[in-house]
């Protein structure tokens, strides 16, 4: 696929997120860290969605 196609699909894409962008590598590592760390020692059962709001529509 062409370069030019797929920044278009990517700009349609973060368009239609509620934060109007794409996440970040780091925005996800973030949560997967938490989740992996000490500091999330008392959460169970949780859904966490790192998703820019797309599960909120």
């Amino acid at each position: 696929m062409p370069a030019d196609q797929v920044e278009g699909l990517k700009a349609n894409l973060a368009a239609s997120l509620p934060l109007g962008r794409l996440g970040k590598p780091e925005e996800i590592a973030r949560a997967a860290l938490f989740l992996a760390s000490d500091d999330s020692t008392f959460i169970t059962g949780i859904e966490l969605f790192v998703d820019g709001g797309v599960a909120q529509v």
